[in-house]
């Protein structure tokens, strides 16, 4: 089966450069572009929606909790109206940017806490789902394999990509291992590239050593992990050694 690979990039803002665009996106099949709330701001998104268009990466909005100090990775507590908002007015944001570049979108993954908080609350996520709904139901619903995220937005009519991070840590029950603990973030390109592999065949190993099922429509390689464009490369070229196409989840 094909499998997507994605990357969270247009995480610079102002003075402030994160991440290695230039060198992840020529590797993935699809872009998550930050919207300006957790990272980016115009200038940023405008380039990068740029460089995903000419290296023909499908573009998505990355919207995440307006934290720029936090990189949108603390937990907000917001009413699902207001989430709905929050994720409305960044995917339009985004939207609209593209459309300057000749571009359009073509699918929607929260950021951080938003992520991790709508993988186990079905009421934001449902908040979620509903915006991405509201400004185009042809968007695809990225979120975590097995969440809350993935079934709000099938139930909203949405197309869904189950998502699996070959760069990330994951605990017995499938979730992903907290940052602040010991492997949450795997740097190794070889160590990375294979579990690409296995995920993409349905399984992930904890760091206890345990094998769980896993279901992957879309790889992601974090932008600010250290040696992100070398992970997107490694993982790229193990996926095409096995024979797995990678292509965007809509297909184009």
């Amino acid at each position: 089966m094909p499998i997507d690979l994605n990357a969270d990039v247009g995480e610079s803002y102002g003075a402030y450069a994160y991440g290695d665009d230039p060198g992840v996106l020529p590797a993935v099949s699809s872009a998550n572009i930050a919207c300006g709330f957790h990272a980016g701001d115009p200038g940023v998104m405008r380039a990068t929606v740029q460089l995903a268009h000419r290296h023909g990466v499908a573009i998505g909005a990355h919207p995440g909790f307006q934290d720029l100090s936090g990189f949108g990775r603390r937990e907000m507590y917001l009413s699902p109206a207001e989430v709905e908002n929050l994720v409305a007015y960044q995917v339009g944001a985004l939207a609209g940017i593209a459309a300057t570049e000749g571009a359009r979108l073509r699918h929607v993954k929260p950021h951080g806490a938003l992520y991790n908080m709508a993988a186990r609350d079905a009421a934001l996520a449902g908040a979620i789902a509903r915006a991405v709904r509201s400004v185009d139901p042809a968007l695809v619903l990225f979120g975590l394999s097995g969440s809350e995220l993935i079934a709000a937005g099938e139930r909203a009519g949405l197309r869904v990509a189950s998502e699996a991070f070959p760069d990330r840590g994951y605990r017995a029950d499938a979730s992903l291992t907290p940052r602040s603990a010991v492997d949450a973030v795997i740097t190794s390109p070889e160590r990375v590239a294979a579990r690409a592999v296995t995920m993409a065949a349905g399984t992930v190993t904890t760091a206890d050593g345990q094998v769980v099922a896993v279901k992957a429509d879309t790889l992601c390689i974090h932008g600010d992990t250290p040696g992100a464009a070398a992970l997107a490369r490694a993982v790229r070229e193990a996926l095409t050694a096995a024979g797995i196409e990678v292509r965007p989840p809509d297909g184009r």
